[in-house]
């Protein structure tokens, strides 16, 4: 098949829909489809896609303009993303699948009136919940009620939605949205997963091999509630005194994170790494830690815990929404409220107990298994097979 995916974010932005959209490229073309992604223009070596061997695809590159309130991302320009489009008329595709709900959502609604093409929209994105990080400027309830408007509007102009847990389901379910979904998370490549040398990590940056250390990766944004892991550590700290705290990633909420730490004086427990490359520092940082600590109530998916999870690390994590699918029957992972106190108490097991670990540690990989990523992608396989061979029967009627 000849698949097209319509996107406004991708990488170099760094986050979990950018990860999602190349595991379902890279999968989908090793499995021999064609894939073309369209996403905005970062500027200076953003167009330099890597090819190595892990399934190739092609990404057109949309000029786009930075947003005012939102720095990292960017907004493809209209008349830029009005040419891309009718460049991609005079091409035949067999799905266009679309990623993010904003100038991609509008592309790819267009092509399929056009050409008649399928289209799928993956609601990657709690957007309810994240409004009021982004315009705290708006009262609260009119946040929730325009995210609920914008959400049925949108997925009524799509033929089938993907939807990464069982619990955003039931969320689109309880804003009235009829359009016909699947439940299908994107897993990750288990294959890239694995390795990874966190005494390595440790000696590259002078943590000492018995230090008593934990590690988050995530984007560095309000959502992600850092804030609250950072507490935790402050409580830790009362007992382990000489722990460190590793938080991989980068975002808007960096320079409000470090002074919290400076203020529950805990910033020489804590150190930022930034984003490190996911095939070589990234995993060694994971295995750095005697746990990944996770705590995001707007997780769709999850991804950074399968990651945890395939390389062993024992977790200690709330469980929401899709942290709480991915966490549900493993055997790798201790599950805490969001309460300084109870979370605190379940790491602390974890720290003080070898025994525990190492538990933890071996049936990670195990519940890593039913998220590979090439099991999973037979699903969206069979499912843009089902709407191809849907529309052409319409078509010939």
């Amino acid at each position: 098949m000849n698949l097209l995916m319509l996107s406004d974010v991708y990488f170099p932005r760094v986050n979990g829909v950018s990860t999602s959209i190349r595991t379902f490229a890279r999968s989908l073309s090793r499995m021999g489809h064609a894939v073309t992604i369209v996403a905005p223009d970062y500027g200076e070596g953003s167009g330099q896609e890597q090819h190595d061997g892990q399934g190739e695809f092609e990404v057109v590159r949309v000029p786009a303009r930075v947003i005012f309130f939102d720095p990292e991302d960017r907004l493809m320009r209209a008349d830029a993303a009005r040419a891309v489009r009718e460049s991609l008329a005079a091409r035949e595709w067999d799905v266009i699948h679309i990623h993010t709900p904003f100038r991609a959502h509008a592309m790819g609604v267009q092509l399929s009136r056009e050409l008649d093409v399928p289209t799928v929209e993956t609601y990657h994105t709690y957007f309810e919940e994240y409004v009021g990080h982004y315009l705290p400027w708006l009262p609260s309830a009119l946040g929730r009620f325009v995210a609920r408007a914008a959400s049925r509007r949108l997925c009524r102009g799509v033929d089938h939605l993907i939807v990464p847990s069982a619990q955003m389901g039931e969320v689109l379910q309880r804003y009235g949205i009829a359009t016909p979904h699947t439940v299908l998370p994107t897993g990750i490549d288990l294959g890239e997963f694995q390795g990874g040398d966190g005494a390595r990590f440790r000696q590259a940056h002078g943590i000492a091999a018995d230090r008593p250390t934990l590690v988050t990766v995530s984007r560095l944004s309000l959502e992600k509630n850092i804030a609250f892991l950072l507490r935790v550590v402050q409580r830790l700290v009362a007992r382990f005194p000489d722990l460190l705290f590793l938080i991989a990633g980068e975002g808007p909420d960096e320079a409000r994170l470090r002074r919290l730490a400076a203020d529950l004086r805990i910033d020489g427990n804590v150190r930022f790494f930034g984003n490190l490359d996911r095939r070589t520092t990234l995993l060694d940082c994971y295995k750095a830690g005697d746990a990944f600590v996770f705590a995001s109530p707007t997780e769709t998916q999850g991804l950074v815990l399968i990651e945890a999870m395939a390389l062993g690390v024992p977790i200690v994590s709330t469980a929401v929404m899709g942290t709480a699918m991915v966490l549900r029957d493993t055997h790798s992972a201790m599950i805490a409220p969001e309460d300084v106190d109870a979370f605190a108490g379940q790491v602390a097991q974890v720290l003080q107990s070898p025994d525990l670990r190492a538990r933890l540690s071996a049936a990670g990989p195990d519940d890593a298994r039913r998220w590979s990523s090439d099991a999973l992608m037979r699903q969206v396989e069979a499912l843009y097979g089902a709407l191809a061979r849907e529309r052409a029967a319409l078509a010939a009627t």
